[in-house]
């Protein structure tokens, strides 16, 4: 079975500057989800999507396939898959069309090998899905009926009517959030059907709250750091 993993990574970043290459314990960013790909069992092509040439040469030093996109697809609001889109094309052209791709983003470096092979073996073994997704338990305290909402008068109320009844965690119910994602994978066909990275019947790969921190801000980078190098005591957990 082929399956492709995309490593997307434009140059341009507001939060952070060049944020795919920023150090992250001594090393960028970026490099933690190539390793990851390159040690996998079970993706068989990797591809890192770029509009910046030191990105790509980066890449290449790393043993990752670079593919320039256009400008018009590394702005700020660029759907992502309108990149995914690109590549695919791009590939066909040349022959080339995987079973199943994998999006991999560089802002997820605590996601592993493991990870990924396992979300992959998942999707694989159900014979009904068409597409995985990882996520993390959304704490208690975040849930929509524990929300509330501040009014103009300077007054709260719930952000949902029916959430004064709530008063114990056991009447709450379990809800999920992609944590980042961390990984997107889907059947290329069902993809292309659907324009979806969800497809027809998505199934959840859910990851633990220290494993899914998404780098978005300094915080988050330091989040990251903090976990990282204390990283043995998180996997004995």
């Amino acid at each position: 079975m082929e399956i492709l993993s995309i490593i997307p990574a434009r140059g341009g970043s507001k939060g952070i500057p060049k944020k795919n290459m920023v150090a992250l314990c001594g090393q960028p960013l970026i490099k933690y989800t190539f390793d990851a790909a390159k040690k996998s069992r079970l993706i068989t092509r990797s591809i890192l999507s770029t509009d910046d040439g030191d990105f790509a040469r980066y890449g290449k030093e790393n043993g990752i396939e670079a593919l320039m996109r256009p400008e018009e697809l590394a702005g700020d609001r660029t759907p992502m898959k309108d990149v995914i889109n690109y590549h695919l094309d791009a590939l066909k052209k040349n022959g080339y069309i995987p079973d199943i791709f994998i999006l991999l983003q560089p802002t997820s470096p605590l996601r592993t090998e493991r990870h990924i092979d396992e979300a992959l073996q998942g999707l694989i073994d159900d014979k009904e899905a068409d597409a995985t997704v990882s996520v993390v338990e959304v704490p208690h305290e975040y849930l929509p009926m524990k929300l509330m909402e501040l009014k103009e008068d300077g007054s709260l109320k719930f952000f949902r009517s029916d959430g004064e009844k709530y008063t114990t965690r056991q009447e709450l119910p379990h809800l999920y959030a992609r944590n980042g994602a961390a990984v997107y994978a889907v059947y290329t066909e069902s993809y292309r059907k659907t324009g979806s990275l969800y497809g027809t019947r998505c199934i959840p790969y859910f990851m633990k709250p220290e494993e899914s921190v998404d780098i978005d801000t300094s915080f988050d980078l330091f989040l990251a750091e903090s976990i990282l190098r204390d990283f043995s005591r998180w996997k004995s957990s």
